[in-house]
C-alpha cells in the first residue's frame, strides 16, 4: 500500500469512548481508575475500551507536550515547499529525509496551493533558521521552491475529540 494513503476504516465509537479519548488528550497520565470513575465504569471495562482504541489505531501513542520556547526554540515557521517532479519516488525521498530534521515538527502534503508540502518548523533564532533553510532544506533533492510564513502566536492546538 502506498505511504501516501491511509485507507484504514473508521471504527464506531460511542459517547463513553469519546469521553475516554477527551480525558486522555487532556492528561495521558491519568490512571485507569480515575478515567473509569469519570466515565462511570469500573476499571476493567474501561481498560478494555482503551485497549480496543489502541488496537484499532484510534489511540496512536502517548506523548509529552513541551513548550518549545522554554527549550530555547523561540521561532515557529510554516514553510510551503514545492517539488520539481511529482513522482512517488521523489515524494518518498523527500518525506524520508525531512523526518531526519529535528526542527521539523510536522509535515503534510497539501492541495489548493501551488506548493506540495506544508512544514511546521521550530528554531532558536533567525541564524538557526538561515542555517536550516540554506544548508539543509534547500539542498534536498527535488526542492524547487520554498515560501516562509512566521507564526506570530499559536492561538490553540487541540485534539480532535472534545
Amino acid at each position: 500500500m502506498s505511504s501516501f494513503l491511509n485507507l484504514s476504516p473508521a471504527i464506531d465509537i460511542d459517547a463513553i469512548d469519546r469521553q475516554i479519548l477527551t480525558l486522555l488528550q487532556q492528561d495521558a497520565r491519568m490512571s485507569i481508575t480515575d478515567i473509569a470513575e469519570a466515565v462511570h465504569l469500573s476499571a476493567t471495562p474501561c481498560a478494555r475500551r482503551i485497549k480496543r482504541l489502541e488496537e484499532a489505531g484510534v489511540i496512536t501513542g502517548y506523548h509529552t507536550l513541551v513548550d518549545p520556547q522554554k527549550l530555547g526554540y523561540s521561532l515557529a515557521i510554516f514553510i510551503a515547499v514545492s517539488m520539481d517532479r511529482h513522482t512517488a519516488e521523489r515524494f518518498a525521498e523527500f518525506e524520508a529525509k525531512i523526518q531526519s530534521f529535528d526542527e521539523v515538527v510536522s509535515c503534510s502534503i497539501v492541495t489548493g496551493r501551488t506548493e506540495d508540502y506544508l512544514l511546521k518548523v521550530v528554531v532558536r533564532d533567525m541564524a538557526h533558521y538561515e542555517e536550516f533553510l540554506l544548508h539543509r532544506l534547500n539542498r534536498l533533492e527535488g526542492v524547487s521552491q520554498v515560501h516562509t510564513s512566521f507564526e506570530l502566536r499559536e492561538v490553540f492546538n487541540r485534539g480532535i475529540i472534545r
